[in-house]
């Protein structure tokens, strides 16, 4: 049979055939006088076979490995590898679908609730000092934190601000934003960089003062330049030597 034969056949087009030629899937068949390809039922069964793997997903190099040495083994670990990374493709659409379901049951629902509902509950007991601007700025960090970091990390960061959300804590962190808030057209040699810039660190809890040290960025950082660029020069400074402080105190 010639090649159009042969793609209706398999349920393919002519065009992925000459494809599955170029790409060692399919042999090339012997050919006729007048140059045409003579095609024959262990191509067509070779062609479908490659269709039903391709449709599972595998990956042309992994069928052509597959139809080559025509073993089971190893068609059985693919399948299997597949079949893992279907299941955390699954668990990926499961967790967008209930961030779905939480803004369907908002009758206006908010880009915040765009995120985890992990995330979204922690943002909710921030409520009390989202009013600054500063607090705002951070619940926006950690909505940046939600889409990029993996499931255990945001998790475990939750689990370690969590002494932050106490009404004591809340209170805090009020007056600190309000402070650097005052910092807005100071020097940045102003005393009160200094002295905020302490307070700010010992208001973290322990462990979360760790695990920030940890995973501070380094000045040259595009993402920690592009953070302090909204901040003026004293806030800014603030921030600098409060995440020194951190990083120092866990060198020492």
């Amino acid at each position: 049979m010639q090649i159009g034969e042969l793609a209706a056949l398999a349920g393919v087009s002519t065009r992925t055939v000459r494809h599955y030629h170029h790409q060692g899937v399919l042999p090339e068949p012997p050919r006729r006088v007048n140059g045409y390809r003579e095609y024959g039922l262990r191509d067509a069964l070779r062609l479908a076979r490659a269709r039903r793997m391709t449709e599972l997903g595998l990956s042309l190099d992994e069928v052509r490995d597959v139809l080559a040495g025509d073993s089971a083994r190893e068609l059985r670990e693919i399948l299997l590898e597949l079949d893992a990374d279907l299941a955390r493709q699954e668990a990926a659409i499961r967790v967008r679908r209930e961030r779905l379901a939480v803004l369907l049951s908002e009758e206006s629902p908010s880009p915040d609730g765009a995120v985890s509902p992990q995330m979204a509950e922690f943002l909710r007991c921030l409520e009390p000092v989202r009013d600054s601007p500063f607090a705002a700025a951070d619940a926006e960090l950690l909505a940046l934190l939600d889409t990029a970091a993996e499931p255990e990390d945001r998790d475990r960061l939750l689990e370690l601000m969590r002494p932050m959300t106490t009404p004591e804590a809340l209170a805090r962190a009020e007056a600190l934003y309000r402070r650097l808030a005052e910092l807005d057209r100071a020097d940045p040699a102003d005393p009160r960089v200094g002295a905020l810039a302490a307070d700010f660190a010992a208001h973290l809890p322990p462990e979360l003062a760790a695990a920030l040290a940890r995973a501070m960025p380094g000045a040259d950082d595009p993402f920690a330049q592009a953070f302090l660029a909204d901040l003026s020069p004293a806030q800014a400074e603030v921030v600098r030597q409060a995440t020194a402080l951190l990083t120092d105190g866990q060198s020492s």
